[in-house]
């Protein structure tokens, strides 16, 4: 997975710098933070109902919050891809269902890394704009999905089955996740728009000088 965040940001004209917990945090300025696939948010943080039968990574967890903290203030640009979308709703007090897999809603139980999910798009949303369609195709790899939308946060897509399928904040610059995996659509110019969006606002923004935030952030989460 981490092969293609890589590529994806490497094609829009970026440098991915990898983050996880136990790791110094590096050097580098940030212009720009991508929050991506991996392991179920732990119930804990939305109020939700704990499953034993998936895996969940708390260390992570902390990180990733702790990042959106540092970031939201500056107003960097921010791209949520599945499990990322899911958290910056969270981020912003939302819910989460736990487990979609066993709900009574039209196809919700497509699982495929192929674009066969049909997305309808909002009008007047930033991914309208960036996509330039109405209707997309896209992977499905996830089981959980957004349900109460965080504060401030809009729903900009949804699927079939009316689960969010991508969502945005109306008062920041670039703060947008999609339930998908676009970085494995890298055959599909209006998935890799996302990332060159995300890049776009990078360059015309400010750098935000890590040091703080090394400060603070303990290599022991």
């Amino acid at each position: 997975m981490r092969f293609f965040d890589w590529l994806a940001v490497w094609r829009a004209g970026g440098k991915a710098v990898f983050l996880s917990p136990g790791r110094e945090f590096p050097s580098e300025r940030l212009e720009g933070l991508i929050i991506g696939g991996g392991d179920d948010i732990g119930a804990d943080l939305y109020g939700g109902e704990i499953n034993i039968d998936v895996r969940i990574d708390p260390e992570r967890d902390v990180l990733e919050l702790e990042l959106l903290r540092f970031v939201i203030d500056t107003d960097l640009p921010v791209l949520g891809i599945c499990r990322g979308a899911q958290m910056m709703n969270v981020f912003f007090c939302g819910t989460l269902f736990s487990d979609i897999r066993k709900m009574p809603r039209e196809k919700t139980n497509i699982r495929t890394v192929l674009a066969r999910k049909i997305v309808s798009v909002k009008q007047n949303t930033k991914m309208r704009d960036i996509l330039g369609q109405d209707i997309v195709r896209v992977n499905s790899l996830h089981h959980q999905a957004v349900d109460i939308l965080g504060k401030g946060l809009s729903i900009s897509a949804c699927d079939q089955g009316d689960f969010v399928q991508a969502l945005e904040h109306n008062d920041k610059r670039f703060f947008v996740g999609v339930q998908w995996h676009p970085e494995f659509l890298v055959f599909d110019k209006h998935q890799q728009a996302l990332f060159r969006a995300l890049i776009e606002n990078a360059l015309h923004g400010d750098k935000v000088d890590t040091a703080s935030f090394r400060k603070t952030h303990s290599p022991a989460l």
